[in-house]
């Protein structure tokens, strides 16, 4: 992909792992992140970002991999000692991880812009690939539960995705403005795909696409969009996303990603276990791929971001 530049669009725990792939095997000048913001919120006076932070984790090597989620090596004698004192715990933040929520948050408050912060931060654990958020401006995506709207995190971990899901909102648009990388990755003249890493239709991607003029730029781009599904024997791997579905009365399956995501998407990769879902995909005039979507090892992360840089290039 020399000269040719791809921007990845993640959440999370998945779509780290694929952008933790495409950067090992893509030269810094050839790719741009950009992370859902939506998930963040402040907590017990931190601006906590969980998807950024899982992105900057994976591209350092520093993710709990048995976990999924965090820092690896990580202890937690600062939250035991909140919790002693009578602070909020539903939130666990280890003594690893909230050095970065500590660097963020007296940094935003001094005056820098979220992506200032987050290049300088990803820079300093050894990161050359640019790693934008999709705003510098507050976006938060919020949930409809019988209780009524609730902030995303608070129903995620507070309430353990327990209350059904009817409807979604992100707080913040319109009015928020693309990051200064995603705005240029997307004006590049190099620019030869975007690809969407497997993470949350919903709860990931869609903020993403909702910032002021993205998802228009994204419907008028003249290269492939390309998705890996985050769904494997038609179950999510991690997250909420298969309750969401139940939840908004649709069918947990590619045929729900495919549908969500409508005419921006022209090629979807699935797992093997989805291969019957192959030919209805087709119908709907997607370009299919069937291949191994779980990314458990480093091997595998760079065999799928190899697959799709390849599927970019054709």
């Amino acid at each position: 992909m020399s000269g040719r530049h791809v921007l990845a669009l993640s959440g999370g725990v998945g779509g780290a792992k694929l952008a933790a792939g495409l950067a090992a095997v893509m030269d810094p000048s050839e790719l741009t992140i950009a992370v859902n913001t939506g998930d963040d919120f402040e907590h017990l006076g931190l601006t906590i970002c969980p998807d950024i932070d899982s992105v900057i984790y994976a591209l350092a090597g520093l993710n709990d991999i048995q976990r999924g989620w965090g820092v690896k090596d990580e202890t937690w004698q600062a939250m035991a000692m909140l919790r002693a004192m009578g602070e909020e715990d539903w939130f666990n933040l280890g003594d690893r991880d909230v050095a970065m929520h500590l660097a963020r948050s007296w940094r935003l408050r001094a005056g820098e812009s979220l992506s200032d912060v987050t290049a300088r931060l990803a820079g300093e654990l050894g990161i050359a690939h640019a790693i934008v958020p999709m705003s510098d401006g507050p976006v938060r995506t919020q949930v409809r539960t019988v209780a009524g709207w609730t902030d995303f995190q608070r129903w995620f971990v507070g309430e353990q995705c327990g209350p059904a899901v009817s409807a979604i909102r992100f707080e913040g648009v319109p009015g928020a403005l693309p990051s200064p990388g995603l705005a240029a990755a997307l004006g590049r003249e190099d620019l030869a795909a975007i690809v969407i890493c497997p993470s949350n239709p919903y709860l990931s991607v869609d903020p993403i696409l909702a910032v002021d003029g993205i998802r228009e730029a994204v419907a008028a781009r003249r290269v492939p969009l390309i998705a890996v599904s985050p769904l494997v024997g038609g179950a999510a791997v991690k997250g909420p996303l298969a309750k969401l579905l139940a939840g908004m009365g649709r069918a947990v399956g590619n045929a729900a990603i495919a549908d969500h995501y409508g005419d921006l998407l022209d090629h979807l990769l699935i797992d093997h276990a989805d291969e019957a879902d192959v030919s209805g995909l087709q119908a709907r005039g997607l370009q299919v791929t069937v291949t191994k979507t779980m990314m458990r090892e480093a091997a595998d992360r760079t065999r799928l971001a190899q697959e799709v840089l390849a599927l970019a290039g054709a």
